[in-house]
């Protein structure tokens, strides 16, 4: 009898220790940017830097990150979603922005639909594509940016002002992109 409890604490804790060598998440973000790296040469000075990260945010094993890139571009914001499946992380979709520009916020085409902008103005304090309420996380200064995870793949993005305000936004803010080919 006693062999057999023995054998059955060797059992569970080789099961433990092999739970264990599994990657995390964020291994397998960083070992991901590291790859990515080596795409750049040395003159683009690229840098990366992980801002936030969810895990569970769907659906069991999912992850976002959102991290800021430093690329041939200069330097901009994105949130990826990653899946894991049979105990391995797959990236499955990206969306970038940049502060300050005539593109406002951007989808991701497929499910689940991320919606998510870079923001730079103070007055704006909640920030809506269709009914979901999106998530606005602190970067640097006054940048934020914000993300909202909706069932639909086409919804209208509306933004509130602290004063109560509320104003639709479209993904490219017309004026702005007028001004900004000048």
């Amino acid at each position: 009898m006693r062999s057999i409890g023995l054998l059955m604490i060797f059992i569970i804790l080789s099961l433990l220790m092999g739970c264990s060598n599994q990657q995390t998440f964020e291994e397998f973000f960083h070992k991901e940017m590291k790859e990515n790296e080596k795409e750049y040469t040395k003159d683009v000075n690229y840098s990366y830097s992980l801002v936030h990260q969810e895990q569970n945010i769907v659906q069991e094993e999912d992850a976002i990150a959102i991290f800021k890139e430093n690329n041939h571009q200069g330097k901009q914001i994105f949130i990826a979603y990653f899946k894991k499946e049979n105990g391995k992380w797959y990236w499955e979709q990206t969306r970038g922005a940049e502060w300050d520009t005539p593109h406002k916020w951007s989808a991701m085409h497929e499910i689940p639909y991320i919606y998510s902008g870079a923001i730079s103005d103070n007055s704006i304090n909640e920030i809506y594509a269709g009914r979901e309420k999106a998530k606005i996380i602190d970067v640097e200064g006054n940048k934020r940016f914000w993300f909202a995870i909706s069932p639909s793949k086409e919804v209208q993005v509306k933004l509130v002002r602290k004063n109560g305000t509320e104003e639709i936004v479209e993904s490219i803010d017309e004026e702005m992109l007028k001004e900004w080919g000048k």
